[in-house]
């Protein structure tokens, strides 16, 4: 398995400006979203919301995970379940999902900022894609965000 899944999304892009980004492409797309944030994207696929609400939680897994690989030394990285997670997402609403992510990228923002290349460098293991850096965790958080936007565009251009 590749370190980074969401490599190819990212590309040549900076991570860094693409979750910097990332918050107001989603209240761009959630201010007009209007009915279709609860339709799946495509037969078997999240809605919208769910997206968001993914989103959400993700955005505070990274949260963790940063700052745990800069509090331990070779900290192992803790694998969750998105689909048992997005069971719960019925009992959220968007406006709350995207309150969740932007204050929490918010925080994640200001944190790496603030990294030294030192910091950057640091290892973390995954237990299903090896050793990585702090680096690569802000490369992934890009990435996955990229993927999800275009998503969404998807989406909204139907």
């Amino acid at each position: 398995m590749e370190i980074n899944p969401y490599a190819s999304y990212l590309g040549q892009n900076d991570p860094l400006a693409v979750i910097e980004e990332t918050p107001k492409f989603l209240d761009k797309i959630f201010a007009y979203a209007g009915h279709y944030t609860s339709l799946p994207i495509a037969p078997g696929k999240w809605s919208p919301k769910e997206v968001l609400c993914h989103l959400a939680d993700t955005e505070i897994v990274f949260a963790y995970r940063l700052r745990q690989a800069l509090a331990e030394d070779h900290h192992m990285i803790q694998p969750f379940d998105q689909d048992v997670w997005a069971k719960q997402y019925r009992v959220h609403d968007a406006a709350s999902a995207l309150s969740v992510f932007t204050g929490v990228r918010a925080w994640n923002l200001a944190l790496i900022r603030s990294l030294t290349p030192e910091q950057l460098a640091r290892p973390v293991t995954h237990p299903e894609r090896g050793t990585m850096t702090v680096q690569t965790i802000v490369e992934t958080m890009a990435g996955h965000d990229l993927n999800h936007r275009l998503q969404l565009e998807r989406k909204k251009a139907l």
